[in-house]
């Protein structure tokens, strides 16, 4: 079977720092790329992070320079350290395995007060 696990979402004001963490089991973890997207309501879900299997990243324009993927080979994990956190940001977070097949997580939702 296989389980995708997000956490740490919450409430947070703009400005503060928030890091989400997704767990991954039933993959051979080493060999997937994984990502964080996100939704807002009446949205489409959106790109925000990927990191490879070799470490490489890519983020979306609008999170450049305030998020942070990361990925422990160890644990089956991946993080996303969120900084400087703008309301924009509210929405719903969802982790993904992706090759060859892809997996998603139930999503985790993240909160900005303005």
């Amino acid at each position: 079977q296989v389980h995708i696990v997000e956490s740490g979402g919450g409430l947070v004001q703009t400005g503060g720092a928030l890091t989400l963490s997704c767990a991954a089991s039933g993959i051979n973890f080493r060999v997937y790329s994984m990502g964080w997207y996100r939704q807002a309501p009446g949205k489409q879900r959106e790109f925000v992070a990927v990191i490879a299997k070799d470490g490489s990243t890519n983020y979306a324009d609008s999170v450049k320079g305030r998020f942070t993927i990361s990925r422990d080979n160890n644990k089956n994990t991946v993080a996303l350290q969120m900084n400087s956190l703008k309301p924009e940001d509210t929405a719903v977070y969802y982790c993904r395995a992706d090759f060859p097949q892809s997996y998603w997580g139930q999503g985790t939702q993240v909160t900005v007060s303005s």
